[in-house]
């Protein structure tokens, strides 16, 4: 069993900003592996599947970025889900845009959803995709960048980037989240 959590706000008034990178990487995962991820439970929306046998939930919180470990934690519970199953995937500032990464440990690195999700499962180890978004110009306040859309020259190249996101999920069905980190973190 995989689940795939996407942080993000809802709302059409952030659908297209680098804070939802999260969510609109689970719903390229979610269109390419025909998932319907409309079921509204455990303070998300939820879509469950079966792809190359691999039994598979999407999740994307609706409690607002800053509230994401409470969904998280509601859907742990609820489904007696081990953490070890999740993997998170979350914009980051401290990866170029374009390029992604592949950890199962570390700090929040000043991210909200994150620290959310460590204070409602009390750990720092979980699997997680941070999809770069670079950091802006100095001067520019973090919390207006996130918050922005991305420029029209990342959203035209961001398929891409979330297509190769979806492969590197698709390989961790059959892979440990170790041998996928190393096909897939590259420089």
């Amino acid at each position: 069993m995989k689940c795939l959590i996407g942080l993000g706000n809802p709302g059409a008034a952030y659908a297209k900003t680098r804070h939802n990178v999260g969510f609109m990487a689970i719903d390229q995962i979610a269109r390419e592996w025909g998932i319907d991820v409309s079921q509204k439970k455990c303070k998300a929306l939820i879509g469950e599947g079966n792809v190359r046998g691999t039994k598979v939930w999407l999740i994307k919180p609706q409690t607002y970025m800053n509230l994401s470990g409470e969904s998280l934690r509601a859907f742990l519970d609820y489904y007696k889900i081990e953490l070890e199953n999740i993997t998170v995937l979350y914009d980051d500032l401290d990866t170029p845009f374009g390029k992604f990464r592949l950890r199962y440990q570390g700090g929040a690195g000043g991210h909200n959803g994150i620290k959310s999700i460590i204070q409602h499962t009390g750990t720092q180890v979980f699997n997680r995709i941070r999809i770069g978004i670079s950091r802006p110009a100095p001067g520019y306040n973090i919390a207006d960048y996130v918050l922005s859309p991305f420029s029209k020259e990342e959203f035209q190249s961001l398929p891409e980037v979330l297509e190769q996101i979806q492969k590197a999920v698709k390989y961790d069905l059959e892979h440990t989240f170790e041998q996928t980190m190393a096909a897939f973190n590259k420089s």
